[in-house]
């Protein structure tokens, strides 16, 4: 697998740098913020990055995409991670993803295109506990004519409150914690049954917990067969965090590197101590062993290697971990003045703690790593 750029994925990469740089800078995520948007994010940004091509790089050409495939998303969310940028992007993805992998045809010619125009939000509804449990789900889902009724309750729906379209995962057979029996289906998020409560996050994004009271809805896939469009749907999101947590992670290290340089103690710069140099150089290691996981694991998704669950789960755990370690160190070299509001380093200490737990935290992936190893 090549571990490095090609010249359009470089040109893709700094085309975004400077569209983050200029229109969704730190500054707009605290606007959002204390402003208590309604949305959770820029209704123009989200615009822009759409007449960017970004809402359609991973869906193919022949349903209105661009097909420019993962390791495009990947440079595009970690540029975003890099100014936390708020957009709907990431859901929207895993939810094209699970689309590509298990709709018809005609489900693809109908809603693909919508998204890649930007027409259409999408978001997965899985979580039903307060832990990651993907096959977890007790919801149930029966018939109903030539469309299904769905009845539970769905937590942690990242960007549920403004998707569209959800893509809910329901139980026709089998029992919680069994992959047998899972079925996906899409219901609107304004059909009747269906009651939407916005949360906001620690690190004022978007969630949702979400209420189905026999909601209409249409089949995803296969009934009782839909663990397998799950499973790469999830390992899409899992790869695409990874990234943007690439973004903030090496942003939140070099503006520590940089506050080492020029703040001063006992007339010296306290960058000169041992000590944080070698805390430093630490950070530094870490952060190169995940940019290459990173690329490992979005590679395998273009190719659609055999490995993906494995390399999915290394780049989560590693960067649940990486991202961690830097925010936290990041915010212990800056001192008291890091824990304040006014510094921005502390929103990518929040932000790792929330991704740590989005599809998975570190010992979920280490002991689902080891299943797949045989261990």
């Amino acid at each position: 697998m090549p571990l490095v750029l090609n010249e359009e994925q470089n040109m893709l990469k700094d085309a975004a740098k400077d569209f983050c740089t200029s229109n969704t800078p730190i500054t707009q995520m605290r606007r959002l913020r204390d402003e208590k948007d309604v949305d959770g994010f820029d209704r123009e940004s989200w615009q822009q990055m759409v007449e960017l091509g970004w809402a359609g790089i991973t869906i193919p050409e022949d349903f209105g995409g661009l097909g420019f495939g993962y390791m495009g998303m990947g440079v595009v969310m970690e540029e975003c991670g890099r100014t936390l940028a708020c957009s709907p992007l990431l859901a929207t993805a895993v939810g094209a993803s699970a689309i590509v992998q298990g709709g018809t045809d005609a489900q693809k010619s109908e809603l693909l295109p919508k998204v890649a125009g930007g027409e259409l939000l999408l978001a997965l509804a899985l979580e039903e506990t307060p832990h990651h449990n993907p096959y977890g789900a007790v919801t149930t889902v029966e018939k109903s004519g030539d469309g299904y009724k769905v009845t539970g309750s769905k937590k942690f729906v990242l960007d549920g409150h403004v998707a569209d379209k959800i893509i809910v995962v329901t139980r026709t057979s089998g029992s919680a914690g069994e992959r047998d029996g899972l079925t996906l289906v899409m219901v609107d998020r304004g059909a009747v049954g269906v009651s939407v409560t916005r949360t906001i996050m620690a690190d004022s994004r978007n969630a949702a917990n979400i209420e189905f009271d026999g909601a209409e809805g249409l089949l995803l896939g296969e009934e009782g067969n839909g663990a397998a469009v799950l499973d790469l749907a999830l390992d899409t999101g899992r790869v695409l965090l990874a990234a943007e947590m690439l973004g903030g992670l090496q942003e939140c290290f070099e503006r520590t590197v940089e506050y080492l340089k020029v703040r001063e103690q006992f007339g010296v710069p306290i960058g000169s101590f041992q000590a944080l140099k070698h805390r430093a150089a630490d950070m530094f290691c870490e952060v190169e062993l995940s940019k290459s996981v990173v690329l490992e694991a979005l590679s395998a998704l273009d190719e659609g290697s055999d490995d993906i669950a494995e390399l999915a789960s290394l780049a989560k755990a590693r960067l649940n971990d990486t991202y961690n370690l830097v925010s936290s160190e990041g915010i212990q070299m800056h001192g008291g003045i890091g824990m304040t509001d006014e510094y921005e380093i502390g929103f990518f200490m929040k932000r790792s703690r929330v991704c740590e737990h989005t599809f998975g935290n570190s010992a979920f992936h280490r002991n689902r790593y080891g299943e797949l190893q045989g261990y």
